[in-house]
């Protein structure tokens, strides 16, 4: 599912319009990245928990020229799946 079959597919959900879907959806992105960026976490219940991790920096083996690189350490972000969402 694409952003505009998810627009499509809540706003005959709920009844409002497409275009006010997706403003609601656009503001529902936008906070989530603020969020994270901002380093906080955002759980709901059911749903998942939004959160960033902290990988730890690593050492690998490029595969072409067989020799050793360092992989700096780094934040990403993680989406955990709630209990309901997991048992659908």
């Amino acid at each position: 599912m694409n952003k505009a079959e998810l627009i499509a597919e809540v706003a005959g959900k709920i009844g409002i319009v497409k275009k006010d879907t997706a403003n609601v959806i656009d503001a529902f992105t936008e906070t989530v990245t603020n969020s994270l960026s901002n380093g906080e976490k955002i759980t709901s219940v059911g749903f998942g928990t939004f959160q960033v991790m902290e990988r730890k920096a690593r050492k690998r083996v490029n595969p072409q020229t067989r020799k050793g690189m360092q992989i700096p350490a780094k934040k990403v972000p993680k989406f955990r799946a709630g209990k309901k969402l997991r048992e659908k």
